[in-house]
């Protein structure tokens, strides 16, 4: 399985950005689908999480109202749109998951990671 993520950048606070990831090597809606990020000098945290289907979301509280997450299934990619950015958003941001599992992501519980898109939010 290979995630390749892509849309990261540098962007003013206030702004948006949307990030995309497509999955290879296996089949898209076996993986529930998510975004975990980091924060220099900081541990993983969880951002979003998706279910195979797109029928269950959920979000961090910090993101809630200011972040999107969505799937394509036919096109084997998950999005996440960021709006309403702000400078401690910064951070490398990773496409994940933990299989069919939702609650996988949230936990940390990661069998595959992207390679990671860095995200930066300038005051």
């Amino acid at each position: 399985v290979r995630l390749a993520e892509s849309g990261g950048g540098l962007v003013q606070s206030g702004g948006s950005l949307r990030l995309s990831c497509v999955l290879s090597g296996a089949t898209f809606d076996d993986y529930a689908m998510g975004w975990v990020r980091q924060i220099p000098g900081k541990a993983h945290e969880w951002v979003s999480s998706i279910s195979w289907s797109g029928k269950t979301i959920d979000y961090a509280d910090f993101v809630k109202g200011r972040f999107t997450i969505s799937r394509d299934n036919a096109k084997n990619t998950v999005y996440l749109q960021m709006n309403s950015l702000k400078p401690e958003d910064t951070a490398v941001y990773y496409c994940a998951t933990g299989g069919g599992d939702m609650t996988a992501i949230q936990a940390l519980a990661i069998n595959y990671w992207g390679q990671g898109t860095q995200v930066t939010v300038s005051s």
